[in-house]
């Protein structure tokens, strides 16, 4: 079942609408429609190109065997920094 929305637009958005739908010889309402279906599978994309998503399946499944890495990251940098300089 479709459901109906109503929205107000202002009248210049209503125009560039206008003008779309008669070049393509569509209804405004397709118009709309697609615009909103372009505008909701861009919103996905952009979720799934979040940094976090990219890597979330590969959080914690690597260990580098330093029991306190993430307490401990900076002792252990400079450690390795005097080691090889």
């Amino acid at each position: 079942m479709q459901s109906q929305l109503t929205v107000r637009l202002p009248e210049e958005l209503d125009r560039s609408i206008l003008t779309i739908a008669e070049r393509l010889h569509l209804k405004r309402s397709d118009i709309v429609r697609m615009a909103l279906e372009r505008f909701l599978e861009e919103f996905k994309e952009e979720e799934k190109s979040k940094p976090y998503e990219k890597v979330k399946a590969l959080i914690g499944r690597i260990s580098s065997g330093i029991y306190d890495l993430g307490e401990a990251h900076r002792e252990h940098l400079l450690r390795k920094f005097k080691k090889h300089g």
